[in-house]
């Protein structure tokens, strides 16, 4: 092996459904080169024992410089292993991500509401040479073994076993990887355990007569007893915390994480229209608070939803067509047949930032019978249209839209920590439609009983003389109890 070709390992993610297991890699790099895993992508689906997990790769760089290593329960025939296109995950993130839904309010004096279309916002391999027979003899005082190897499309495909992690640290530092320090004390969890390696290089030939900018993703099939997430593996050259999004296909339930809550984001929550073309910053802020407020260490719910043939609706709202019986069938949900309407699938989206000191255990998950929809939705409410708002109902309007916005703003700074750049003008914006006392009070914070709603205004009345007659009829039983103590 020339040591003059780069090489590195990609971490990569192995989940699996109910009592099955998955995995995270971790980067390898040769020389001085440096990646940083900052996000992994995973199809998980289980159905009884069997598993299918599709792995997706968000390297971007040198094709010559990748290779992948996956811990795997069991040695994997070729049969189980199997290319797959990217739009797959492109699918069922789009539908899945958090989204905007847009709401219009009408001119309540009258004049026409200008009309909207509904704009549903979101932020929205080549290796080096393959090992050679001369290397893997070297290696083999060291108790790796070469289980299996295969070519599959544009990928070569290694699977090892080791009897000691300090074996397999020197099988990949003599075939021209550097591994990260801490990788041997990750790797040994394992090793004990009998896990397999499953090693992937590029066929540089292969996926440059595909002309292919990305690396496709790849798919497993395997039995599993245990349904769990070790994430020892993926930190092992990581400086901080790392993202994973988990797209779980499962034919019951909701899926969960047993060993650390399982949270939901905060969602159906109303927020400024200048947030609009800044979506994508106002989650991640959303998301960074909201993990640094349970502590570090939960996993959080983002999407889940019966997505079976005979559900109506998928989505409220949705942020693009749904996915179709083809696209669970491509993740891997076998069960899913063409025509066949009564077929139950359920569709869980999590997403967990982890690190070493607060994930100091592997994820554990299990399959809920729980079916109860949910998404991370934020409401954008855009204000009626036209400049005369001389009537009652119009000033009244003026007045609840002021509101409305300051609760908008104080929303987000809750949310994020930030108004994000708006905050007195956006919430003031249509004072100027407001009759000169009006607008004085609602600048001093005080709503004067006549801007009320006739409606409104006969209930509070109302409760003020229910509130007089329950102080007059306490200060007589107060009396009365005088007079009998006397």
């Amino acid at each position: 092996m020339k040591n003059t070709l780069p090489l590195m390992i990609w971490a990569a993610l192995l989940l699996a459904g109910l009592q099955s297991s998955a995995f995270c890699g971790f980067y390898v790099a040769k020389a001085d080169a440096s990646l940083f895993n900052n996000k992994s992508e995973v199809i998980m689906v289980r159905n009884g024992t069997r598993n299918v997990i599709t792995m997706s790769s968000d390297f971007r760089g040198d094709l010559s410089e990748f290779a992948m290593v996956v811990p795997v329960p069991t040695v994997l025939g070729e049969k189980d292993i199997r290319v797959i296109e990217r739009r797959i995950f492109d699918v069922l993130n789009d539908y899945s991500a958090p989204r905007l839904v847009n709401y219009y309010d009408s001119n309540p004096c009258g004049y026409d509401y200008r009309l909207y279309d509904d704009y549903l916002a979101m932020s929205g391999i080549s290796v080096a040479e393959s090992v050679t027979e001369k290397d893997i003899q070297t290696i083999a005082k060291s108790s790796v073994r070469i289980e299996a190897q295969y070519d599959i499309d544009e990928y070569k495909i290694i699977i090892l076993s080791a009897k000691e992690s300090d074996g397999l640290q020197l099988w990949l530092e003599a075939n021209g990887y550097k591994v990260p320090e801490t990788a041997r004390q990750v790797l040994e969890p394992y090793v004990r355990s009998n896990m397999k390696f499953f090693l992937v290089k590029v066929n540089l030939d292969k996926i440059m007569n595909r002309q292919s900018e990305y690396l496709r993703p790849i798919q497993i099939k395997f039995d599993h007893a245990k349904f769990m997430l070790p994430l020892r593996l993926g930190m092992a050259n990581s400086n901080g915390s790392q993202d994973m999004i988990v797209y779980a296909l499962t034919t019951e339930g909701r899926v969960e994480c047993t060993n650390y809550r399982t949270v939901k984001m905060p969602t159906d929550r109303n927020i400024p229209l200048y947030v609009e073309p800044k979506f994508g910053d106002f989650y991640k802020s959303l998301f960074e608070k909201t993990y640094k407020q349970e502590g570090r260490n939960a996993v959080f719910l983002e999407y889940a939803w019966n997505v079976s043939p005979y559900t109506a609706v998928k989505c409220d709202p949705c942020v693009g067509p749904p996915p179709v019986n083809y696209d669970f069938v491509e993740a891997g949900a076998d069960w899913i047949t063409q025509g066949n309407f009564n077929q139950s699938i359920f569709f869980t989206r999590l997403h967990v930032r982890y690190s070493r000191d607060k994930f100091p255990s592997d994820l554990q998950f299990q399959v809920t019978p729980n079916n109860e929809n949910f998404q991370c939705r934020y409401v954008m409410t855009y204000p009626a249209s036209g400049s005369d708002f001389s009537c009652e109902a119009g000033q009244e309007y003026l007045v609840s839209t002021y509101n409305r916005r300051k609760k908008e703003v104080d929303e987000l700074i809750a949310l994020t920590g930030s108004n994000m750049g708006g905050g007195r003008a956006y919430i003031e914006e249509f004072n100027k439609y407001l009759a000169p006392q009006t607008r004085e009070n609602v600048r001093n914070d005080s709503m004067p009983v006549s801007m009320l709603s006739n409606k409104t205004r006969k209930w509070f009345v109302a409760g003020l003389l229910l509130l007089g007659f329950a102080l007059i009829f306490m200060r007589s039983r107060q009396t009365i109890s005088v007079q009998n103590r006397q």
